[in-house]
């Protein structure tokens, strides 16, 4: 392994609308990076996976991938994964397709996160709530979240 990629990805969700919105945080070293998107008719899952699989988008190959979540949706995704091969997906299999390719023969471990405030949990948390909202007028959109913000995330050193 060349390194530990970190990468706090959180959800908001509204089932009454069924939009949902996904940010991450990326951590290579020093260097930070992250976006944030939504759907505006989409499932707690579509939004957790589509999330996930922007986060791994461009993780360089041979780096192993730390994931904190606060989101029992993103959580689940391994245990999903495993269960694919016995039930497999019926829906959102391009995002299944994606999350699948980017985690074959990489060692990724998922960890349970608090929203304690200034961390990297609260920033991606408030990011995607910010675009669960925008996607509930806009439709489907990803965008990077500018550097300037990020600088705010709170990752730890």
């Amino acid at each position: 392994m060349s390194g530990i990629i970190r990468i706090w990805v959180e959800i908001d969700f509204q089932p009454a609308f069924r939009a949902g919105g996904w940010a991450y945080v990326l951590a290579e070293a020093r260097a930070l990076s992250g976006a944030a998107g939504g759907e505006r008719t989409a499932s707690l899952e579509r939004i957790a996976l589509a999330g996930f699989a922007e986060a791994l988008k461009g993780v360089p190959a041979g780096f192993a991938i730390e994931v904190e979540s606060a989101s029992r949706a993103v959580l689940m995704i391994p245990r999903r994964l495993a269960a694919a091969a016995d039930d497999p997906p019926a829906e959102d299999l391009d995002l299944w397709a994606r999350v699948t390719t980017a985690l074959k023969g990489r060692a990724a471990r998922f960890a349970p996160a608090t929203s304690a405030p200034r961390s990297p949990t609260a920033f991606a948390a408030a990011w995607a709530e910010l675009a669960r909202d925008k996607a509930k007028t806009a439709g489907a959109f990803s965008a990077a979240i500018p550097k300037v913000n990020l600088a705010k995330a709170g990752v730890p050193a």
